[in-house]
């Protein structure tokens, strides 16, 4: 069984589990999610699994678009509604003009310093552990790109955003961040992933929804194939000898105008009976496409 599900992940559960649960359903010991929710948080989470494992890496560059709701006057040492309670403010004198005043500085390239609860590794250890022990590390900032901000409502203490991110964005962080500029403190008191990429909440199917489906053997209605992550691609037909010289790993030159924009560095391969055949990327050295990843 190769390909992906697309899980709205309940509140509660961890992204572990849902990939459990895909395990125990397909039988395939290959399986994996791409981009972690956090427990509190819901929404979309692609599991892939067989061969679609071997596209997460893909996949976790896609944008994700969220729905957070801010709890503005309190604040937590995890940045969510999960944390201990570390101090209070008044958001009661604050503005919706404050507000979007303060989104402003959180558009584009930005700095972030990720929270101590995190699965980031110091020294092979997670920072979650050492902030269960009591220990604070100190923690460089780290680059994301928030493409869209958007304050879709606000009704004291609680500001609703609609953010569309890159990998590497922490919601917490930006909830704790924007507390800080406005001077009342904030957690992140909820949080729903609307869309991964390819991949959409409309479109999702609740574990419970996925468990049916196994039971009335309707799952192959919603598997999506692996190439659907690289739908964004140029893709090129290959034939004959072309097509085993790629089976075999080996590279293969192709005219210009079977790529759509000549300077895109990867492109998805097909044989001419429509089977995904394999992930190519340009070798600069060679002046040729060579097999990235292959499928068939």
């Amino acid at each position: 069984m190769d390909g992906i599900f697309n899980i709205n992940k309940p509140p509660g559960n961890t992204s572990f589990s849902i990939v459990s649960i895909v395990r125990r359903l397909t039988g395939e010991r290959r399986v994996g999610h791409a981009g972690t929710l956090d427990p509190m948080a819901s929404g979309v989470l692609p599991v892939c699994f067989g061969r679609g494992t071997r596209i997460v890496e893909f996949l976790l560059e896609a944008s994700k678009v969220y729905r957070a709701q801010i709890e503005l006057g309190v604040s937590t040492d995890t940045h969510d509604a999960d944390g201990n309670i570390t101090g209070h403010g008044d958001p009661s004198t604050v503005k919706p003009e404050q507000i979007e005043q303060a989104l402003g500085s959180f558009r584009g390239l930005i700095q972030q310093v990720p929270p101590m609860f995190s699965a980031l590794k110091y020294k092979g250890k997670r920072l979650y552990h050492f902030a269960r022990e009591g220990i604070a590390i100190n923690r460089e900032s780290r680059a994301a790109t928030i493409h869209r901000l958007e304050l879709l409502d606000f009704k004291t203490p609680i500001v609703t955003l609609e953010i569309e991110c890159s990998r590497g964005t922490y919601i917490r962080s930006l909830a704790r961040d924007l507390g800080e500029l406005l001077s009342c403190g904030a957690h992140l008191k909820e949080l729903v992933r609307l869309s991964y990429g390819p991949f959409d909440i409309k479109a999702a199917v609740s574990p419970n929804q996925l468990k049916d489906a196994f039971s009335n053997n309707g799952w192959r209605q919603l598997i999506y194939p692996i190439d659907t992550v690289l739908s964004n691609w140029s893709a090129v037909v290959v034939g004959g000898k072309q097509e085993q010289v790629i089976k075999n790993g080996g590279c293969v030159t192709m005219e210009t105008s079977q790529i759509a924009d000549g300077n895109e560095r990867r492109c998805r391969a097909y044989n001419k009976e429509g089977f995904f055949l394999a992930v190519l990327y340009f070798n600069t050295e060679r002046g040729q496409w060579q097999p990235e990843k292959v499928f068939v």
